[in-house]
């Protein structure tokens, strides 16, 4: 058997196994967001569950998603200890957290290219990264472990610092890559970089995909709502004039991405007055925090067409269309309006925005975006050449089998984390004197009253995936020096943890 036959037996091999866990991936989500959106989180930690030897460590690689699932999940069925640890297996299966074998990434690689990128294990996003920090650190603070939550909270703020430095590692490692495979110019690397460089790519991408450079973007990375909470976090628990300094650089950080907040600047403002000395913590009062995380995140969807490659025929490059598949980020429902919280029967205040997941991830994926081109199109290179070689080789015969496991194995990887939000809001209030808060939704309804215990900086954290669902609200010592008060609206009763062993 040729290396032609068995390039193409290797990838008709894998075309199965894409198939069924591309299926197996789709029923999956499904199951996990039906349950989900409608606050059935038993239901949705069942959907993400796997089945893992007690003798052996768990795949955290192939694991991956199920385990930024879980994670949250358990977390908002008050389940602490196992979001901690759900989040933990997450994090050794990053990637980029790790040194991934030379044989392994050849081989992952060479899997990507001839099949798709939803073939290798997920990569996660860095923004998705932040996220397990700061949700780890909020597991951590309900908990009563405050120690721990410092921790992730300052791990969160320090992979935000890094994550450029990341993006640009991995586009100068790409483009080394092929300029040295590219010496011989009539090499697929060749082939690559040419297309990536010509006009007519660019245009199709352009007209079909839409021009990175027109996106919605932050002017630097940032989850805000993970800087924010760093920010509130540091502010609460300062026992230097240092930590006041974290308090304040965050802060300001979030409230320049969003000038249109008066919240952040009223708490940028105020932590820049407790930096500086001319605010006194003792003569500030109790303060309550409202951070209202609300909806559901964007997901990923396929967008595919034809592209102009720049094949060599006769020492000239000539171009010839071929089809690629780019992942592209479609919005989903957010539960309308604000949040309003009443105290005592006075004047209703209502949450303002922090900032939406979506320009978060749009301000990642426009870094990205020159790696998942290049990617698509490496892959459409090689198995147009395949493609060719097998008609010429086998005719008729080979052409089409060639262009049928071409069709089936050009997929965009559709995998993502979809228990993040829509988007994040926030209020500020002095404790009231009767220690209780009254929830409204955004007609103006009921949800709920929560009591808020007497210390000096309290946070109340509400997560409402959709309007079916109950708000999930954790009322937390910012302190960390006692665990939190859990509670769903509008059913005005403690979540019974979900007994559902899924990391074992």
């Amino acid at each position: 058997m040729n290396l032609l036959q068995k390039t193409i037996l290797v990838v008709f091999f894998a075309t199965l196994v894409s198939g069924c866990s591309s299926f197996q991936h789709r029923k999956q989500m499904s199951s996990f967001n039906a349950a989900y959106s409608s606050g059935d989180y038993q239901a949705a930690l069942e959907s993400v569950s796997f089945k893992s030897s007690a003798d052996e460590p768990v795949d955290t690689e192939g694991h991956l998603l199920e385990l930024l699932h879980q994670g949250e999940l358990y977390r908002l069925t008050g389940q602490y200890e196992e979001a901690a640890k759900a989040f933990d297996l997450a994090e050794e299966g990053m990637k980029f957290l790790d040194t991934e074998g030379v044989v392994e990434e050849a081989a992952e690689g060479f899997v990507a290219v001839m099949v798709n990128d939803s073939e290798a294990d997920y990569e996660a996003l860095m923004s998705e990264a932040v996220l397990v920090n700061t949700y780890k650190g909020l597991a951590f603070l309900a908990s009563g472990n405050n120690e721990y939550a410092r921790i992730e909270f300052n791990r969160a703020n320090d992979r935000t610092r890094r994550a450029v430095e990341y993006f640009q590692k991995e586009i100068a490692s790409q483009q080394a890559a092929l300029e040295e495979e590219s010496e011989d110019e009539e090499s697929n690397a060749a082939i690559v970089s040419s297309s990536l460089e010509s006009e007519g790519l660019q245009a199709a991408v352009a007209e079909n995909y839409g021009a990175p450079s027109g996106w919605s973007v932050f002017s630097e990375f940032i989850v805000p709502s993970s800087t924010y909470l760093h920010g509130i976090y540091f502010l609460a628990n300062a026992t230097t004039g240092g930590d006041y300094e974290r308090a304040a650089t965050s802060l300001k950080r979030v409230a320049e991405m969003n000038a249109e907040s008066d919240v952040l600047k009223e708490d940028a403002r105020l932590a820049q007055a407790l930096a500086s000395g001319s605010q006194r913590l003792t003569d500030l009062g109790p303060q309550v925090w409202v951070v209202y995380e609300n909806g559901l995140g964007p997901v990923l969807e396929e967008s595919r067409f034809d592209v102009p490659l720049l094949f060599f025929h006769e020492n000239q490059q000539a171009p010839a269309y071929f089809g690629i598949a780019l992942p592209k980020y479609a919005n989903r429902s957010a539960v309308p309006g604000n949040m309003g919280i009443m105290v005592d029967d006075a004047e209703v205040m209502e949450t303002e925005l922090i900032a939406d997941m979506g320009t978060v991830i749009r301000t990642e994926m426009k870094e990205r975006f020159p790696s998942v081109l290049a990617r698509a199109v490496t892959s459409a290179v090689i198995k147009a050449v395949l493609q060719n070689e097998a008609s010429e080789r086998f005719g008729m015969v080979g052409q089409l089998g060639a262009a049928a496991l071409t069709a089936v194995t050009t997929q965009a990887d559709l995998r993502g984390w979809q228990a993040m939000p829509d988007h994040w809001q926030a209020a500020r209030i002095d404790r009231p004197e009767s220690g209780k808060l009254t929830l409204l939704d955004h007609q103006g309804g009921v949800l709920g009253t929560v009591e808020v215990p007497e210390r000096p900086f309290t946070l109340v954290y509400v997560k409402r995936p959709t309007e079916l669902a109950p708000a999930t609200v954790i009322t937390m010592d910012l302190r960390g020096e006692a665990q939190a008060q859990i509670a769903r609206f509008p059913e005005l009763q403690v979540q019974e943890p979900a007994q559902v062993s899924s990391i074992q």
